[in-house]
């Protein structure tokens, strides 16, 4: 079940509301130049706390999560730039493409559709992936996955996330949402338009290049249940005969400019984990607080007390974020309640900074609630887990000098680490295989930029559209040459 059916404000957990260029940071050869940060999910229902810190401390993932591939793979994966006139091979025809992918773009953003609710968007994917002449297309887990076969090769995978967001659109753009309180406010519109003119080009280029490649259109990023629930329903064994040897994904961000990409090796999205605690007091008449215990008072200690472990138990240098954000206590001004909700959520780069967050939390917690007398323990129940998303060194450097070869160095920079999170490096993870996932900019100069899950998010199309075509197939490209 999605978050969002249960909860009508919908706790999508990704956050890309902001990206940076890193200003200082050696780049690959023709030295990309330097970018920003933003927000991203992934999530995996119903795990403890307990469950979390024992997955942190013993290096393993926690239960129903894959494990994240090391770049031992990556030796097999290494490729080469795409040459300009490979590229120039693989876009012809873009012009024409660009005109059917500007209209589906319009298209899918009127008609946003929910994680877990991708029903029209599934079908519309599939009748392009049937148009290219894809040698199969199938469904796995609510989501699409093309496979174009040309002759022997390396397997590629790039995919394309495309649920939307609860959020009503406020842009006065002529293909404004039609869907009352849904929006594609993060740019998976412009990802799947993307990902399918890549596939549409492919499909009929075929003198550019060999091998097989898997277009692969997942749902549910925004709750983080969309990658494991491709897995979840066989994707693995589904393509056992046509197994990536690494996978790609990008994203459309507030930065660079638009018509420039930006490129990351290691940790370049955080670890995330959502956590809802529930502490327990004793009721009474709001006029007798000397007859129960105030599970207000406990929260609010707990809620100052969290704010101490960054600034406090953290390491000058290290990154981590703690927030609560929702507080949930009573339903009387006059009734003192048995109970309070806090919903915590954790953002780390490093896995070991993490566990020390949250074992940090769990400390905490049970010391305000022996502080407070409580008369019962306090319960942890996970909402939702997002692996840390490292980027393979090797993949990302085939990939960054294929991007500098096919667009120039001046438009291919260095992303700083993001402090978002996403359920992408599940799919490479279920497969044991490198991958490296990188951003394009949305937003040209002189353009009011704003940030993803924004009601008023809008990309430019134009250079946006072209840049993420062109960029998937200048990555995927130095894999199938």
């Amino acid at each position: 079940m999605c978050l969002h059916e249960k909860d009508p404000h919908f706790l999508h957990y990704c956050g890309w509301e902001k990206a940076e260029l890193d200003e200082g940071v050696a780049a690959a050869a023709p030295a990309p130049l330097s970018l920003t940060r933003r927000h991203a999910l992934a999530g995996l229902g119903g795990l403890s706390v307990a469950a979390l810190l024992t997955a942190c401390s013993s290096g393993q993932p926690a239960p129903g999560q894959t494990p994240t591939p090391s770049g031992a793979g990556a030796a097999a994966a290494t490729g080469a730039p795409v040459s300009p006139a490979q590229l120039g091979e693989a876009t012809k025809g873009i012009e024409e493409t660009l005109v059917w992918q500007t209209e589906f773009y319009k298209d899918l953003h009127r008609h946003p559709e929910l994680s877990g609710e991708e029903v029209r968007t599934a079908q519309n994917i599939t009748k392009k992936l049937e148009e290219f002449g894809a040698d199969e297309v199938l469904q796995i887990g609510g989501g699409v996955v093309g496979i174009f076969r040309n002759g022997e090769g390396r397997t590629v995978l790039y995919r394309a996330d495309m649920d939307a967001l609860p959020v009503t659109e406020a842009t006065d753009l002529e293909y404004a949402s039609l869907e009352p309180g849904k929006m594609h406010a993060c740019g998976h519109d412009l990802h799947v338009s993307c990902g399918l003119g890549a596939a549409a080009l492919l499909a009929q280029n075929k003198s550019a290049w060999k091998g097989t490649y898997v277009a692969l259109f997942q749902p549910g990023e925004e709750t983080g249940k969309g990658a494991r629930a491709m897995v979840d329903d066989g994707l693995v064994t589904k393509l056992a005969h046509a197994r990536p040897e690494v996978c790609l994904a990008q994203h459309v961000l507030t930065v660079p400019d638009a018509g420039h990409v930006a490129t990351r090796p290691g940790a370049v999205l955080s670890a995330g984990d959502s956590i809802k605690i529930t502490v327990f007091g004793k009721g009474s008449h709001g006029s007798m607080p000397h007859l129960g215990v105030d599970p207000a008072v406990l929260a609010s200690s707990i809620v100052l007390r969290l704010q101490g472990i960054v600034s406090r138990e953290l390491a000058p240098g290290q990154f981590g974020v703690v927030t609560v954000g929702t507080i949930h206590v009573g339903n009387a001004p006059n009734v003192i309640s048995d109970r309070a909700e806090l919903q915590v959520n954790v953002r780390a780069y490093d896995n070991a900074v993490r566990d020390k967050i949250l074992q940090s939390i769990d400390r905490i917690v049970r010391a305000e609630c022996a502080a407070s007398g409580s008369p019962q323990e306090p319960t942890f129940e996970t909402i939702a887990t997002f692996p840390l998303t490292v980027n393979d060194e090797a993949v990302t450097k085939t990939v960054t000098d294929s991007l500098v070869a096919a667009l120039g160095a001046d438009r291919v920079h260095q992303l700083a680490p993001v402090p978002a999170s996403e359920d992408f490096s599940i799919i490479p993870a279920a497969f044991e295989v490198p991958f490296t996932f990188w951003g394009f900019g949305g937003f040209r100069p002189g353009m009011p930029v704003v940030g993803n899950h924004n009601q008023g998010f809008a990309p430019a199309i134009d250079p946006t559209l072209r840049t993420g075509t062109e960029s998937a197939l200048a990555a995927i490209l130095a894999f199938l040459s």
